[in-house]
C-alpha cells in the first residue's frame, strides 16, 4: 500500500524540503520505495540539492508539455529513491501554473501514477496554505507539519491546522494529520525550547522526536546532500531522521490498526 504524504506549514523557513529529502532517504535506506515530488514553483528540492533553477525537466514539461511523468522521474544513486523535480518554469509563469495545479486535479493525477508499485510518495509543497498546498492535501492520505522552533512559527501553525480540517471534511475524507514535527530546536535557547514545550503540551500530534538545529545542515546544504551522505561518521542529525522515520511508521501502522506493530508478553528477568 502507498502513503501519500504532503509536507506544509503556514510559513517559509521551517526547513521543509530539508526534511522531505532527509526522510525520503532515511525511508529509502529502510528498504522502502520512495519519490520525492517538487511542488514548490521555486524548485526547491532541486536548489537543495545544488541543481542550477531548471537544469531537471520535471512536472512543469508534464504540465505545459504532457511529457509522461514516468520519463520525468530523477532515479538517485540511493536504490528506491527518486525525486520528480519542479522541472523548467518562467518565474513569470507561476501564478498560471499555480493556479492550474489547484483547478485541474493534475496533483492527484500524477500521485496516482507515482504511487504505483512505491510504498511512500512525499510532496513538498510551497511555504504557506495556498492553492498548490491545498491541492497536495487533497492528493494526500497524510499531512506532515514542520514547526519551526519560534514563536512566531507557533503562532501560525493554527493556519495550517485550519486548512488540513477543512479539506478532510470537504474534499479528501481520507486525509489525516500525521503529526506535527519540531524542526530548528534549540534546547539551550530558553525561547526555542519554550516553544517546543508549548507544542508538547498544547497541540494534539506533535512527535516525540525533533529535528536541531545544527551546523552539520548547513554543511549538508552547501554540499547540495541530504546529512547523511556527508563524509566521515554519521551524525546524529542524519540518526534523527532514522528516528522520525520508524515514529511514523508506527503511527502509520497504528493508525491502520494493527499490523507490524512490536507488542510482547510481560517476561520475567530474575
Amino acid at each position: 500500500m502507498t502513503h501519500v504524504i504532503s509536507l506544509v506549514s503556514s510559513k517559509g523557513g521551517c526547513g521543509k524540503t530539508t526534511t522531505a529529502l532527509n526522510l525520503g532517504v532515511a525511508f529509502a535506506e529502510r528498504g522502502r520505495l520512495v519519490v520525492v515530488v517538487d511542488l514548490d514553483p521555486q524548485g526547491a528540492v532541486g536548489l537543495a540539492l545544488d541543481r542550477p533553477d531548471g537544469e531537471w525537466p520535471g512536472l512543469a514539461e508534464h504540465v505545459i508539455e504532457g511529457r509522461p511523468v514516468a520519463g520525468l522521474v530523477v532515479e538517485t544513486r540511493l536504490p528506491g529513491f527518486c525525486l520528480l523535480p519542479r522541472g523548467r518554469l518562467d518565474p513569470v509563469d507561476t501564478c498560471s501554473y499555480e493556479a492550474f495545479l489547484h483547478s485541474s486535479g493534475k496533483v492527484r493525477e500524477v500521485v496516482r501514477e507515482l504511487s504505483a508499485g512505491r510504498d511512500y510518495v512525499l510532496l513538498d509543497t510551497p511555504s504557506g496554505v495556498g492553492a498548490i498546498s491545498r491541492a497536495a492535501l487533497a492528493a494526500s492520505d497524510w499531512a506532515l507539519l514542520p514547526l519551526q522552533a519560534e514563536p512566531l512559527a507557533l503562532r501560525s501553525i493554527g493556519q495550517a491546522l485550519r486548512v488540513i480540517e477543512h479539506v478532510s471534511r470537504e474534499e479528501n475524507r481520507d486525509l489525516r494529520l500525521l503529526g506535527i514535527l519540531p524542526t530548528m530546536v534549540q534546547v539551550r535557547d530558553e525561547a526555542s525550547f519554550n516553544v517546543l514545550r508549548t507544542a508538547w503540551s498544547r497541540l494534539g500530534g506533535v512527535l516525540e522526536s525533533v529535528v536541531p538545529r545544527a551546523p552539520v545542515f548547513l554543511r549538508a546544504s552547501e554540499a547540495g546532500l541530504p546529512v547523511s551522505f556527508l563524509a566521515g561518521r554519521v551524525t546524529p542529525e542524519a540518526r534523527r531522521f532514522e528516528q522520525i522515520v520508524i515514529e511514523l511508521e508506527t503511527l502509520i501502522t497504528e493508525s491502520a490498526g494493527g499490523g507490524e506493530v512490536d507488542e510482547r508478553p510481560q517476561r520475567e528477568l530474575l
